[in-house]
């Protein structure tokens, strides 16, 4: 009984108004006995200030037992409350009460520590810091409570010269707390039964039309089409019902419409295995497998929202649906790229029972392999076949002059198998490069990372180029900040990087040239930096710099082995280690690199 809804709306009702009227309660009665409590605080100081400002006796002379008679006498004027009872006490070390309002006078010239109705600890305390102390007490074994109010009177030297000690008997006011709660419960309760009653009556309203909609909705489950619910009001139980009796009727005629739809779905989801689009003649996909789905970088709740020629019609148009429905042409295949990668859309059309045209279904194969294979086939035989040219003909007019007869001369024999031999030299060159560039290209390089010191990595290549550079007549430079940092990457391939850079640099910078190698850390990377003040790189070819095979002077390029492709390796290998090389430079000025590594 207690799981259905109707119980579920009373419970919460109750629980609402429940913890409402408690909150409030407490609220209520926590703010009635803290106002209490402070009006009575307030009123006992304003007690001790009235009976100090009265009181010459008190607030003049520092020693009160001279003038005892006296300040008794200013304490019986003062007018206060029957359940007030105000005690002078003097700074001895016993608390000598010398005056007081109570009834009893056998309490003068006593300790105020054998007083029951004093609390020595607040006494204690007023004395030790010369500030007000208050207490509270019960009276009479607890049933009622008493504020207590312990005020220092210091001297002018600030010393406690005496304590006036006041109590308020605060019955009164917790027994009509007392009768506020009592009040307070019986409304609760009150509200609670009426919350209860009207809640019953409101869930009841409620669930009776829902519970009429599920028992009719249970028998259009078991193929009961002929259902209709009675439309009692016309607030959302209403609509409920309406939308209902709305449903009953299209179910029938849709029906159909879903076997339909569903037979097509199940022969593409049979019969296809790559990306698969179904789209209606409205251009609205109806269905899209999950690798279509990825290849479009779409969910499968965005299919509503975006239209098939909205996505392709940018891409390739020749596969939307218009231009197949104007063309008449509902079989063939397009070649699209999305992205990076290369697909080959076929399509069909989406044939019913009665032969008619329902839509498109289109499939997308992806052939980005096939089609970077293809291109890069292309690619290494025209780059190769453009760099090998020269060598190999250069070897062939000097072997076809050996064998016309040069051979007989030693001298010219040996100069043109030395040229032969360089001819062979720069071809081993070339083909080790592009072995290279193309393990970088498939990802197969192997690297052996690890914590390099940029520090000692740079001295170790400055030492191995210097010769080199000394032998042109250059000044090469090395200027590094102490303790650089650290970076992990494959030591081989760095120095490759850089070996080629500073190589770079002495090959293009004249006699008398200066070459300067520097580093420094920047945020959370390492800058290596080599500049020189060579011939530099025109404008126009600094877009290509990184092309391979291409040279900004090709003559003399090749003249200093150079095979054009040692930018596009160190390239490469930067990224690979999540770096970047960056190069400024002002023709006939010189240039400036600029290999960028994230630091450990």
């Amino acid at each position: 009984m207690f799981k259905s809804i109707r119980w579920k709306f009373i419970t919460v009702y109750f629980l609402l108004v429940f913890i409402a009227m408690v909150i409030v309660m407490a609220f209520i009665i926590k703010k009635f006995e803290d106002n209490h409590l402070n009006q009575t605080t307030r009123m006992m100081e304003s007690r001790v200030r009235n009976l100090v400002n009265m009181s010459n006796n008190i607030s003049k002379n520092d020693d009160w037992n001279i003038v005892k008679e006296e300040i008794q006498t200013d304490v019986k004027r003062l007018p206060v409350y029957a359940t007030e009872v105000i005690y002078v006490i003097d700074n001895s070390s016993i608390a000598l009460i010398i005056a007081s309002n109570s009834s009893n006078n056998k309490i003068l010239g006593q300790s105020a520590f054998s007083i029951g109705q004093i609390q020595a600890e607040l006494i204690i305390d007023a004395k030790k810091y010369g500030e007000k102390q208050e207490g509270y007490s019960s009276i009479d074994n607890g049933s009622n409570k008493a504020k207590h109010l312990a005020y220092p009177i210091l001297t002018e030297e600030g010393k406690v010269k005496g304590i006036i000690y006041i109590t308020s008997d605060m019955t009164d006011m917790y027994d009509t707390l007392e009768e506020s709660k009592i009040i307070l419960i019986k409304a609760t309760l009150l509200a609670l039964g009426i919350t209860v009653l009207i809640g019953f009556l409101i869930a009841r309203s409620i669930t009776v039309p829902i519970n009429d909609v599920t028992k009719k909705a249970e028998r259009m489950a078991k193929g009961d089409f002929d259902q209709v619910v009675e439309v009692k009001s016309d607030d959302e139980i209403g609509q409920l019902a309406s939308m209902f009796n709305h449903l009953t009727l299209k179910l029938k005629s849709t029906l159909a419409e879903v076997n339909k739809e569903k037979s097509k779905l199940d022969t593409i989801i049979t019969h296809m295995a790559d990306g698969v689009i179904a789209v209606s003649l409205d251009g609205q996909i109806i269905h899209a497998n999950p690798v279509a789905l990825d290849m479009l970088k779409l969910k499968h709740e965005d299919l509503s929202t975006v239209k098939y020629d909205e996505l392709f019609d940018e891409k390739n148009n020749r596969i939307t649906l218009s231009s197949i429905m104007s063309e008449n042409k509902w079989r063939g295949n397009e070649i699209i790229q999305l992205d990076s990668n290369v697909y080959n859309a076929e399509y069909a059309p989406l044939i019913d029972e009665k032969e008619n045209i329902g839509g498109m279904i289109i499939v997308f194969q992806d052939i980005t392999e096939q089609q970077k294979l293809e291109n890069m086939r292309k690619e290494f035989v025209a780059n190769v076949s453009h760099e090998l040219k020269t060598p190999i003909t250069t070897i062939k007019s000097y072997t076809e002059t050996l064998m016309d007869g040069a051979i007989g001369d030693k001298d010219i024999a040996m100069n043109f198998l030395s040229i032969v031999d360089d001819e062979c030299d720069r071809m081993a060159r070339i083909v080790r490069s592009l072995l290279q560039l193309s393990d970088l290209d498939y990802k197969q390089t192997k690297w052996n990372k690890k914590s390099l010191d940029i520090n000692e990595l740079l001295e170790k290549i400055y030492l191995k180029i210097k010769m080199a550079a000394e032998e042109k007549k250059q000044e090469i430079k090395l200027q590094l900040e102490e303790n650089i940092g650290h970076i992990t990457a494959d030591k081989d391939g760095i120095e490759q990087v850089i070996l080629n850079i500073i190589t770079n640099a002495i090959k293009y910078t004249p006699e008398n040239g200066v070459i300067e190698i520097t580093a420094k850390p920047e945020g959370e990377k390492v800058i290596i930096t080599v500049k020189d003040d060579g011939i530099g790189i025109p404008k126009e070819d600094m877009s290509r710099i990184f092309e391979r095979f291409y040279r900004v002077d090709k003559a003399r390029s090749r003249e200093m082995g150079g095979t054009g492709l040692g930018l596009s390796i160190a390239k490469q290998i930067v990224e690979a280690h999540s770096g970047e090389i960056q190069i400024q430079s002002q023709y006939k000025s010189g240039t400036t690199v600029d290999i960028i590594f994230p630091l450990e």
